[in-house]
């Protein structure tokens, strides 16, 4: 009994070290790559082959092809990455997963001690953060080791007991039971390398056979696959469809393998007579081999997911909703803030229709039209909220200088795209519903000065849009530089209202009021536009280094005095 109890608290003390060491290193080289995982990811992987290599290197980094899965499921419902993307990239992310099978049986578990004393001492005398973050990917990848170190070092008493080493040599003979038991354990660890690190280690202390080793590590490798399927779980159905495909290539590679383990088994053994070797290759070439039998028919397989998992007809209610934040990777802030973006590009249309459709409710005195637009500001603040919130969620993430500013940036940007939609919901509706109520025109003079105006402001977003969703700072500048001219042009023709007016124009009159109110809200809504591209530009000099404040003229801050007003 006494033996148990040690042997139970020291796994649950192992599988604790192990897994927040996966979590610490991951999150350290999350802060030092994160930032061009997304643009690796989404550029990186039009090409099946360099799909795989990718793939296979992010899950080295991470040490977690689940981790992969999960981020691919939500850059594929923010549509940032298409299915046919994503393929490869899973199918290079189980064979990245090897690797820390490979690394167990070289046994670096027996220096883990130095590397968590190293990564510690970096973590507590560096004074900057890009080395903090090194020595955190240090200590991580050393307690990952450490904890198999104690698994090991504690399962090795099992050896001697007759009822567990029975148990665990005649796993074989339940080839079906084997596989559903290591699946169930790697789901609720989350986990395959964990899962396949203890079976490792089972089979140098000769506690399973490699038959039986084999077995576990196909359950290991269909249990790692759940995660992501849970976590798509009310995406879209292109992310349903990633974590579908994850699914099916290890559920199909389980099923080609299973009625050959024996002459696998054979070919481990003439390989290496070394068993730890033997679990690590059996589990690497498996994986291979998934990657070769599937990589050729990317396209068919993704056909096949279509008609699997189709697209659905969703109600009002769930259109109304964000399009591409997904919850689960607030957690990645790097990946985060591009759904963010995503987002608040999405956001920056639903304004721009709106502004465009102005015009149209002043021409033909629409009602419809009208409430059309009300709709879509009210579009328009689910989204401004959620985006808001969403921010809010990641920024109490630990974020890099860079990120922080750009979340702050975000932050500035959507709410300038509320303060438009409310312009245009509680100011020009109002205006436009006055005149089609009073049933009054503006003059033809009036009219034309009105309609050149706002084709001034429609440009000026236009521009700001390509800016905000191409990330241009230089065309972020030209638009900043169109507000002024916008400004004069609101004197301009105020004066030459007032000098209609002057003259008795009858229709300027009835409408000077309503005249006014309008060219001035085109006016505001300039404003606007010109503190998002400020933002644009600010977002840019952070995330290149690059000192944009030289491009525009004196009143606009450079990202050095940004930063100096936030800190202070």
């Amino acid at each position: 009994m006494e033996l148990w109890k040690t042997v139970i608290l020291g796994l649950l003390g192992g599988m604790g070290l192990l897994l927040y060491g996966m979590f610490i290193m991951s999150e350290g080289l999350q802060k030092i790559a994160g930032h061009r995982l997304r643009s690796i990811l989404s550029t990186l992987t039009h090409n099946r082959f360099t799909a795989l290599i990718v793939g296979a290197l992010v899950t080295m980094l991470f040490q977690s092809s689940t981790a992969t899965t999960v981020i691919l499921v939500g850059l594929t419902s923010a549509s940032i990455m298409s299915l046919k993307q994503t393929l490869g990239v899973i199918l290079g992310s189980d064979i990245g997963t090897t690797v820390t099978a490979q690394l167990i049986a070289l046994k670096v578990t027996e220096i883990s001690l130095p590397i968590v004393g190293i990564g510690a001492t970096i973590i507590f005398f560096s004074k900057r953060d890009k080395y903090k973050r090194v020595g955190q990917v240090l200590l991580g990848f050393g307690l990952l080791f450490l904890g198999l170190k104690m698994i090991a070092d504690t399962m090795q008493p099992l050896k001697d007991e007759p009822f567990f080493r029975q148990m665990l040599m005649s796993a074989g003979d339940y080839p079906l039971l084997t596989v559903a038991a290591a699946a169930l354990f790697t789901f609720l660890v989350q986990s395959s390398a964990a899962s396949v690190g203890i079976i490792m280690i089972m089979a140098m202390q000769d506690l399973v056979s490699l038959h039986s080793a084999i077995y576990l590590l196909f359950g290991a490798n269909i249990g790692t696959s759940f995660t992501a399927v849970l976590s798509s779980l009310g995406s879209s159905r292109e992310a349903q469809r990633v974590a579908t495909a994850h699914l099916m290539f290890k559920i199909a590679g389980v099923l080609i393998l299973m009625p050959f383990v024996n002459p696998y088994a054979l070919l481990m053994t003439k390989i290496t007579a070394s068993p730890g070797y033997q679990v690590a290759n059996a589990h690497t070439v498996f994986n291979i081999g998934i990657a070769v039998i599937f990589l050729p028919f990317i396209n068919q397989f993704a056909r096949l997911l279509e008609i699997i998992v189709p697209e659905r007809k969703l109600p009002r209610e769930k259109l109304l909703k964000p399009k591409y934040l997904d919850d689960k990777l607030i957690n990645t802030p790097s990946i985060a803030l591009g759904l963010a973006s995503k987002e608040i590009n999405h956001a920056a249309d639903q304004v721009f229709d709106m502004t465009q459709s102005i015009i149209k409710i002043f021409e033909k005195s629409d009602i419809d039209l009208l409430d059309k637009i009300n709709k879509k500001e009210d579009y328009l603040d689910i989204l401004c909220k959620s985006i808001t919130n969403y921010l809010t969620s990641v920024m109490r993430q630990p974020l890099s200088r860079k990120e922080f500013y750009r979340s702050m940036s975000h932050m500035h940007i959507i709410n300038d795209l509320e303060h438009i939609g409310d312009i245009i919901e509680k100011d020009i509706t109002y205006i436009a519903s006055c005149k089609i109520s009073q049933r009054c025109q503006f003059s033809e003079a009036g009219w034309e000065e009105i309609k050149d105006m706002h084709r001034r402001l429609g440009d000026l977003m236009r521009m700001a849009n390509i800016a905000l969703s191409s990330n241009d700072a230089e065309l972020a500048v030209e638009a900043i530089k169109g507000h002024p001219e916008l400004a004069r042009m609101e004197r301009r023709l105020r004066a030459q209202h007032f000098n209609r007016l002057k003259d008795g124009t009858a229709l300027s009159i009835s409408t000077s009021a309503l005249h006014l109110d309008l060219i001035n809200s085109f006016l505001r809504i300039s404003e606007h536009i010109r503190n998002i591209c400020h933002e644009i530009v600010i977002i840019q000099g952070n995330d290149s280094d690059i000192n944009y404040g030289h491009l525009i003229d004196d009143k606009t801050i450079s990202c050095d005095d940004y930063t100096i007003a936030i800190n202070n």
